[in-house]
């Protein structure tokens, strides 16, 4: 069964992964953290989160599948102070319910210290009839 590597894009200077690899009907997002399209990290949570929503989806759409394929998705924050923010956010960006499973962990830090988040998933990419 071939692999299907989708990148970073161009101007993210990413460590050694792919940003998504889809094998048969499954696609894996590694974590992606608030990165905005030309690479800079913004220091606002809203901001970084809506960032990550936008590269969390383009990773989606180039392994064929959308928001509502998303069968499991990690998020990691560094502050326990955005949980609940981040919930509010999540059900606008992820919604409407039925919601993947999800686990939420707070973590004391992320690879760049201005991350306050990252988010990865496993999504089911369902062929449409």
């Amino acid at each position: 069964m071939p692999i299907h590597h989708i990148p970073a894009p161009p101007h993210i200077k990413a460590p050694p992964l792919s940003f998504g690899t889809r094998v048969g009907d499954l696609l894996f997002i590694s974590g992606i953290p608030g990165f905005d399209a030309d690479g800079n990290l913004p220091d606002e949570f809203e901001a970084q989160f809506a960032n990550v929503v936008t590269n969390f989806t383009r990773v989606l759409t180039e392994g064929g599948a959308g928001i509502s394929d998303l069968v499991k998705v990690n998020v990691l924050l560094t502050r326990a102070a955005d949980v609940a923010v981040m919930n509010r956010l999540y059900a606008a960006a992820f919604g409407p319910a039925p919601f993947p499973a999800r686990t939420t962990c707070v973590v004391v830090a992320l690879p760049d210290p201005k991350m306050l988040i990252e988010i990865e998933g496993v999504a089911a990419v369902v062929t449409k009839a």
